[in-house]
């Protein structure tokens, strides 16, 4: 079997390239490095069965050639982070929607067994409803959430119109080794895990009651292979823990003090993925608890040490534009 991996340096993208590789896959990956890194790979360099191919999917005649033979294909490549997006629109239009394209037009002249879409559950806003069901009304916040919602649209136009066989996953909030660890402030795992390597306290945003539905990323791409094998087509299905935990209770595992931040407008104060319909279908279902991911990273956390720290002072002058755009 041969796969391509869009974003395979990435968090995500780089232990969906593990799993395809202890599988016996031939693994191109497809990545231009601005928020994955090649040491995400590191430990696969002598492993004959992988390529990295150090260009961007918004170049569709650089990629064309990639995808001949190709199998399967895991599109994970994007922009992601709330700010930078509200900052930057153009950039994560390009890369997010015409990027998506330009990946589906590679396709689609091939004989593909399986196309597997990074959806991203912040399409579904801030639902009325949880756990949040595939048919909840989709409510984008911000640009970032809105443009892989749009990419989310095409993958599955081109499932309808061309016979392409894909599937797409909306991922909740997902966490685990690799993450990434520079650039904007974004995810809660980064922002704590340097903030507990420098000894500084968790800035933790409103009353901390808030819930997310935290699953761990090996889980996420034990997901996206069976997606990949399985005969369903033209589906889209949630992927999470089967839980909602609070970031409290985070803070409680990771250990540390906490100081409190202002609470921000356009997030929903609970993430709860309803996973019926992936474990019924696909029969996938997470393995890793809340409590087990968290002591892996934590075994792990001097991948963390050069992480920005984030403070609320700092934290306040990043997300001025959140409040600017989205507290209306």
């Amino acid at each position: 079997m041969i796969s391509v991996v869009t974003g395979g340096c990435g968090f995500i993208g780089s232990h969906i390239v593990d799993k395809l590789l202890e599988e016996g896959h031939e693994v191109r990956v497809i990545d231009n490095l601005s928020t994955g890194r090649l040491a995400n790979l590191e430990h696969q360099k002598d492993n004959r069965n992988l390529t990295i191919f150090q260009e961007d999917i918004r170049n569709k005649k650089n990629i064309e050639s990639i995808f001949e033979n190709v199998d399967y294909i895991f599109h994970m490549a994007a922009l992601a982070d709330i700010v930078p997006s509200i900052q930057k629109p153009e950039d994560y239009y390009t890369s997010n929607v015409l990027g998506t394209f330009n990946v589906l037009e590679c396709a689609r002249f091939h004989n593909i067994k399986k196309l597997v879409y990074a959806a991203s559950s912040s399409c579904y806003g801030i639902p009325r409803v949880y756990p949040t069901k595939e048919d909840a009304e989709i409510k984008p916040q911000y640009p970032y959430a809105l443009t892989k919602r749009l990419g989310e649209e095409a993958v599955l136009h081109w499932g309808q119109v061309y016979g392409l066989p894909v599937i797409t996953l909306r991922l909740f909030n997902v966490y685990g080794t690799r993450s990434r660890t520079s650039g904007t402030y974004g995810a809660v795992f980064g922002v704590f895990l340097a903030q507990k390597l420098a000894g500084k306290p968790f800035t933790v945003v409103g009353t901390g009651e808030q819930t997310r539905d935290f699953t761990y990323v090996t889980d996420i791409a034990d997901a996206f292979y069976t997606a990949a094998k399985s005969d369903i087509v033209n589906e889209t299905f949630n992927v999470g823990s089967g839980g909602t935990y609070s970031i409290n209770y985070l803070c409680e595992l990771l250990g540390g003090d906490i100081i409190h931040i202002p609470k921000r407008p356009g997030e929903p104060d609970c993430t709860f993925a309803d996973i019926t319909k992936i474990e019924q279908t696909l029969g996938w279902k997470a393995k890793v608890t809340l409590e087990e991911g968290v002591k892996r990273i934590l075994d792990n956390i001097d991948y963390w040490r050069e992480a920005p720290i984030w403070t609320p002072e700092n934290i306040g002058e990043a997300t001025k534009d959140w409040f600017k755009y989205l507290g209306k």
